[in-house]
């Protein structure tokens, strides 16, 4: 029997960086939404001093060869302490044995990597077909990987940011310096929508900060905060009045996310809610024009951590 490989942050980091991430990923869309995946609901705790959360992701493709048990935590309170406030570990499993094959300790940075890469595929599917600009609401770790990706799905280089901390959004601005982004500060949300068509939020927002006034006609939302029931990013009349709203699981958005909390105020119209990987599979179901408002509300799914471990895993192996 093969010993459990244990790969390191550094090794993980290096492996990534020749993964073509995208179709994997959005492979394991599909097959979760053609009922080829088994995933239970999400394990979470919650903390209170300090204030952090932890999530337990699970499950199993059908006819792969690994498992995964998936845990990613957030401490907001870490970078006082010097620490990276994403953490994690991610396990993959024989699904012929169920012997432990490999142990990779990325510190969160599988999560991070594989949320900005299905927040890219709502940009392939869903955005307009001319980026005017991007907007970008927050300005933590999420924020600047969806700058490290977006090259891959738009040509835009036009970002505007937005942020509650005037020092944060400095320095989101100043950590691109030397980028071939175009970045501005916005000094409110407002203004903001009125100048970007595509707008993707990255906070842990527990009240609404994108109205449905402030939407302009023909806006692409990605939303990819609220991952627990008390978060929410989006007005819920964003949502009802939007043309096309996608989750990446529709059993999720029953306990989490903008589509959960759209449902607790009435504010869902279910015949417009897609899976995404109905969408990948028939992109024709989703933007019909540039004038229609679309939304994809990410929870984080289990199907996107084991493809993205499989492949780093697999890489090792080569």
């Amino acid at each position: 029997m093969q010993p459990t490989t244990i790969l390191t942050l550094k090794q993980i980091e290096t492996y990534l960086q020749t993964v073509d991430l995208i179709p994997l990923i959005e492979k394991g869309f599909v097959d979760y939404s053609n009922g080829l995946a088994v995933v239970p609901p999400v394990g979470e705790l919650l903390f209170e001093q300090p204030a952090g959360e932890a999530h337990i992701k699970y499950g199993y493709i059908k006819e792969q060869a690994y498992y995964a048990v998936k845990i990613a935590s957030g401490f907001p309170a870490n970078t006082e302490l010097g620490l990276k406030t994403s953490q994690g570990v991610v396990l993959l499993f024989s699904q012929e044995t169920g012997v432990l094959s490999c142990v990779l300790l990325d510190e969160g940075l599988l999560t991070d990597v594989r949320t900005a890469i299905a927040s890219m595929i709502t940009l392939k599917h869903l955005a307009p077909k001319k980026v005017k600009r991007v907007g970008i609401v927050g300005t933590g770790v999420m924020a600047k990987l969806q700058l490290a990706f977006l090259h891959q799905v738009t040509d835009c280089k036009d970002i505007m940011v937005w942020g509650r901390t005037p020092e944060n959004v400095t320095a989101f601005q100043s950590h691109f310096s030397d980028s071939p982004f175009n970045i501005t500060i916005a000094d409110s949300l407002a203004f903001l929508a009125s100048e970007c068509n595509v707008i993707i939020t990255t906070t842990s927002a527990k009240d609404p900060l994108l109205y449905f006034e402030y939407i302009q006609k023909g806006t692409h939302i990605t939303a990819l905060g609220s991952d627990t029931a008390e978060k929410i990013e989006l007005d819920p009349n964003i949502l009802q009045h939007a043309d096309v709203v996608v989750v990446d699981s529709k059993p999720q958005s029953q306990s989490r996310g903008e589509v959960f909390q759209a449902r607790k105020y009435e504010c869902l119209q279910e015949d417009k809610l897609l899976e995404l990987g109905e969408l990948i599979a028939k992109p024709s179901i989703g933007r019909q024009n540039d004038t229609q408002v679309t939304i994809a509300d990410l929870t984080g799914v289990a199907v996107q951590d084991i493809m993205i471990a499989t492949a780093v895993f697999e890489h090792h192996l080569k």
